[in-house]
């Protein structure tokens, strides 16, 4: 199987927008953004062919316990073919007391088991002397690659993936929840990017980054053209395209309330429509997005609280705006540019795309 270069699309010449980018170029150059993941990958025992190819990614918005000290959140829903928990009650209440996992479509109930599993050890509390907690949990359908209906992914595999994350620059491409993804035909998966953003007047900087599931598009939708990448047909893509889906988790410490946040979580839909999506009819096209800037206690006595949050009408607003479209947008580009070719059930392959 033919393999390219790993490395972002900045590496290899594309570049997206005017704003510089974070370190990392990831979603955890969000001061305290963790990212973890657990990728199977490897034959089931039932000698069809059958394969496990795929995986479970957890985001923590901060190393901290979540449950004791929620983060603002909101989730803006671009098409709603896609199966999700949690979002209601996020955009509700405005918090996130979670880990952000991201797997496949059938593991949605296993992964979130997995997941409130962690959390109620973290907090005996909970449904004890204090109420229930709310889990977010993300999917797509890697069923081309992967055995989707053996279940491979069990809930231990979501607690190791909370565990296994860390602030470091996190890997991309077919890993975690992406190991069995395909994008515009190709192999996609997981992809990061991140954008810093200065408020001249105020004297802050700010820092927006994306991490997508990105399992989407056709061939012929791509945008290659734009991008300046040479349109290889020796590399065969896959040749039954779906609808697909796509989940893009948001992150900042701008301090924005939840509506706010939610304005600017619309916004990835702009960088995921460059890319050459048009949020087909069976897609699952999700942003969840969180920001950092206040963590709020469960536990208090207090009866009101104080945030402080960016105005409406500052000109900083539209850089968020502008950050969200183009982190959104590389992203998915570098999913596609970190996977390698994956070969997975019934003798399927997925190349990777030929960027060179």
């Amino acid at each position: 199987m033919t393999q390219y270069v790993l490395g972002k699309v900045r590496d290899k010449g594309i570049l997206i927008g005017r704003l510089p980018v974070g370190e990392k170029n990831c979603i955890t150059d969000v001061m305290g953004v963790k990212v973890g993941h657990v990728t199977l990958d490897h034959p089931l025992d039932d000698g069809d062919g059958e394969y496990a190819c795929t995986g479970v990614t957890a985001i923590l918005p901060h190393g901290e316990n979540l449950f004791k000290y929620k983060v603002v959140g909101a989730s803006y829903v671009l098409n709603g073919f896609g199966k999700t928990t949690g979002l209601v009650q996020v955009n509700e209440l405005g918090l996130i007391e979670s880990p952000i996992m991201l797997t496949n479509t059938f593991a949605v109930p296993a992964v979130t088991q997995g997941a409130l599993q962690y959390m109620l050890e973290e907090n005996p509390e909970i449904g004890e002397t204090t109420g229930t907690i709310n889990l977010v949990v993300g999917e797509c359908n890697d069923s081309r690659l992967n055995s989707i209906r053996a279940l491979p992914i069990q809930p231990s595999h979501a607690v190791a993936a909370i565990k296994e994350a860390s602030t470091e620059a996190a890997l991309e491409g077919a890993i975690g929840a992406g190991k069995g993804m395909i994008c515009f035909g190709y192999k996609g998966g997981i992809g990061s990017s991140s954008r810093i953003i200065k408020d001249e007047g105020g004297g802050n900087t700010y820092t927006v980054g994306c991490m997508v599931l990105s399992n989407f598009g056709r061939k012929e939708d791509f945008q290659h053209s734009k991008y300046s990448i040479p349109k290889n047909k020796d590399v065969p893509s896959y040749p039954k395209t779906a609808d697909g889906s796509i989940i893009l988790v948001l992150a900042t410490d701008a301090p924005l309330s939840s509506r706010q946040l939610q304005r600017v979580a619309k916004r990835c839909g702009i960088g995921l429509g460059r890319t050459g999506s048009h949020f087909s009819h069976g897609s699952g096209d999700i942003v969840i997005a969180f920001s950092t800037a206040h963590k709020i206690a469960h536990f208090t006595k207090e009866s009101m609280e104080v945030r402080h949050q960016l105005r409406e009408d500052h000109p900083v607003m539209n850089d968020l705006f502008e950050g969200a479209v183009d982190v959104a947008e590389e992203a998915i580009l570098n999913s596609l540019s970190q996977a390698v070719t994956t070969k997975g059930r019934k003798g399927s392959i997925v190349h990777a795309y030929p960027f060179g």
